[in-house]
């Protein structure tokens, strides 16, 4: 992870000679011949980067080479040319290296990074470690979160980290003659608590608990860092450091007899039906594949040589649409979909964002009241309908929707664990305060806020990263006026900026 420590270094140097002014100089400008087009300041124990618009190149490059910046790619920031995704992809890779956007307007642009705190200048060995800071372990490189729906371990040389109850033993082949050997990865905060390996025979081993999810890890060995060259997983960190990673699973699949078959395969709604993607090994006990998968509904079916075949072991299935069925696996607490009266109804099935709105798949069961069907899903925003004899409906009993792409219809809308509060303070008056952004499709009355002491507030489920909202008061769009962190957007009235982060 921090083979390469020069560009953080470089950083982190600003960031401790920072500190040393402050402490000299409490809140006081750094030495700049211009503020009024940029600036580099110390407020609230944060590095506050400020940039004007108006800002020609020539001075541009004279701040860089005068703090050092060349890491943060200025010039583009602030000059460049890009889309909304080139952009975002850009702020996120801010965020990874400690920055945080407080404002990005036709004005200027407002960056800023927590700095060491003073009180632990004193301490030699916090300053040494600066090079190696980052926000936050767990934001950075969460175990889970919503864009993670699966995963498995790949390792060639050697077999998968043995697993007994929560404890994983991490395990490097070889490197015998090594006076130490160290574990560092995104459970243990990187170098700030690396564990220390025990020699074997063979290698080296250390245990570690683990809950299911995604992990980041590498070795240090007398010093140097290395990925596992045994294992064929491996990411950027956005930094330039490459990191392996392994995935503590939570879902074994075992498919019995077929002991002649050459090849069998796993494939299902997890993995979009990739049929190549997911082999399975075989053993005394038929043929078996670990994975990791997040709380949701899934439909799957293992590729015996070439032929699809469902588990003989799992009754639970649903319809494939072709006259056939999938098994069907739920991980988490079920959802009770319900829909009231059309007790005459022939058929009715749900459809959504979560299944591709397909009409044959999840079909509904008939109760003396109406239709009901229990369905998983993990923590998150869906849009759905019900399909009755044909006819689509929103929910009757749900008071959330939201418009589709095409504004041509309403979609019912449902949060699955909500994660956030919005709060808008205030507006006592007003007869009608709504949420819209990123995360409903900017839809203008679907999220109604509901009076709270003095103040509007909203539950939602925000997934890792970055959104944009407004808030709706008597059909007026505003920004959040407790936020000051924004983004100009095409109508130039600004859009609000929420970074979520994992916990």
């Amino acid at each position: 992870m921090r083979g390469n420590r020069r560009r953080i270094g470089r950083l982190a140097g600003i960031g401790l000679l920072a500190c040393l002014l402050f402490v000299v100089f409490p809140g006081q400008l750094f030495s700049q011949k211009n503020p009024k087009w940029t600036s580099y300041t110390v407020s609230d124990g944060r590095m506050v980067i400020s940039l004007s618009r108006n800002l020609d190149k020539a001075s541009l490059d004279r701040f860089i080479e005068q703090y050092d910046l060349s890491d943060l790619d200025l010039p583009k920031l602030l000059f460049g040319h890009y889309g909304k995704e080139a952009g975002e992809q850009m702020f996120r890779q801010l965020q990874k290296m400690g920055w945080r956007v407080d404002a990005n307007n036709q004005r200027m642009i407002i960056l800023s990074k927590q700095m060491l705190a003073v009180g632990n200048l004193n301490d030699p060995g916090r300053r040494m470690s600066l090079i190696e800071d980052h926000p936050n372990t767990y934001d950075l490189f969460p175990a889970q979160n919503d864009n993670l729906v699966f995963g498995f371990n790949r390792f060639v040389g050697k077999y998968p980290f043995a697993v007994k109850d929560s404890l994983v033993s991490f395990f490097l082949r070889g490197h015998t003659s090594a006076r130490q050997v160290l574990l560092a990865g995104s459970f243990t905060n990187w170098q700030h608590a690396a564990l220390e390996m025990k020699k074997t025979d063979s290698g080296w081993t250390t245990l570690v608990p683990l809950g299911p999810g995604k992990y980041w890890y590498k070795f240090i060995i007398d010093g140097g860092w290395t990925i596992d060259r045994d294992n064929q997983l491996n990411e950027d960190d956005g930094m330039g450091n490459t990191n392996s990673v392994y995935y503590k699973t939570n879902t074994i699949f075992v498919l019995p007899g077929v002991n002649a078959a050459r090849d069998v395969y796993l494939a299902g709604s997890f993995n979009k039906w990739n049929p190549g993607e997911l082999p399975m090994s075989k053993g005394a006990y038929g043929w078996t594949i670990d994975l990791y998968l997040a709380e949701g509904t899934y439909t799957y079916k293992f590729l015996v040589d070439g032929k699809w075949m469902e588990d003989p072991a799992n009754g639970a299935r649903l319809p494939d649409g072709h006259n056939g069925f999938n098994s069907m696996l739920r991980l988490g607490e079920p959802h009770r979909f319900f829909l009231k009266g059309y007790t005459s109804a022939r058929s009715v099935a749900l459809a959504g964002s979560f299944n591709e709105w397909r009409t044959n798949d999840l079909l509904m069961h008939r109760t003396p009241e109406g239709w009901e069907l229990p369905y998983t899903l993990g923590p998150g925003n869906y849009q759905y309908k019900f399909v009755v004899d044909g006819k689509w409906i929103t929910d009757p009993a749900d008071s959330l929707f939201v418009f589709d792409r095409d504004n041509h219809s309403v979609n019912s809308y449902l949060i699955v664990q909500p994660n956030y509060i919005f709060r808008l303070e205030g507006y006592s008056n007003a007869r009608a305060v709504y949420l819209a952004g990123d995360f409903n499709d900017w839809t203008s009355n679907s999220l109604r806020m509901t009076r709270a002491g003095n103040a509007w507030v909203v539950s939602v489920h925000l997934s890792v990263g970055k959104h944009l909202y407004k808030f709706v008061v008597d059909g007026k769009w505003i920004k959040d006026p407790a936020n000051p962190l924004w983004e100009e957007n095409e109508s130039h009235t600004g859009n609000s900026i929420i970074w979520m982060e994992e916990h």
